[in-house]
């Protein structure tokens, strides 16, 4: 049924949040055609808040270490806000090169599993090849011997 999601960020310097992306962040992404990179990234998950209001919308990337995180920010020269704790993570917010913000944490809640979205596997790439049966040459004849009475 769903086999992902794609979100889409807005940017007045699309090429410098790019280049965030690939460069900084480290992820990988393929030329959907004109040279429009899609990015991957890892499993996500979905939590639906009870609102006054229908379509708010909030992204936040998590990482397994919000202190790392924040010094390879310090690192590339990416702002940041000081990282707060909350019940559910430490959270943090960067400025993209192209001015807009993006939250980032560091998970305490428990995290599903992505079992039922995954691609279907490949196959092992040790696993040798089939065998194609090769044609039998028909046997040489053997001269024929002389019986002996």
């Amino acid at each position: 049924m769903i086999i992902g999601a794609h979100i889409m960020l807005q940017s007045t310097n699309d090429s410098a949040d790019k280049t965030f992306f690939s460069d900084v962040l480290k992820l990988s992404s393929v030329d959907a055609g004109g040279g429009f990179r899609i990015f991957a990234v890892p499993p996500a998950e979905v939590a639906i808040h009870g609102s006054d209001r229908n379509s708010v919308h909030q992204l936040y990337l998590m990482c397994d270490d919000i202190a790392r995180f924040t010094a390879d920010m310090t690192k590339h020269g990416i702002p940041f806000s000081t990282p707060q704790r909350q019940s559910w993570g430490t959270v943090t917010e960067i400025t993209l090169p192209g001015g807009g913000t993006l939250g980032v944490y560091q998970p305490h809640h428990k995290r599903p599993t992505h079992g039922a979205a995954e691609p279907p596997k490949k196959r092992a790439a040790n696993k040798p090849a089939a065998r194609k049966a090769a044609k039998k040459k028909p046997a040489k004849k053997s001269p024929k011997s002389k019986k002996r009475r």
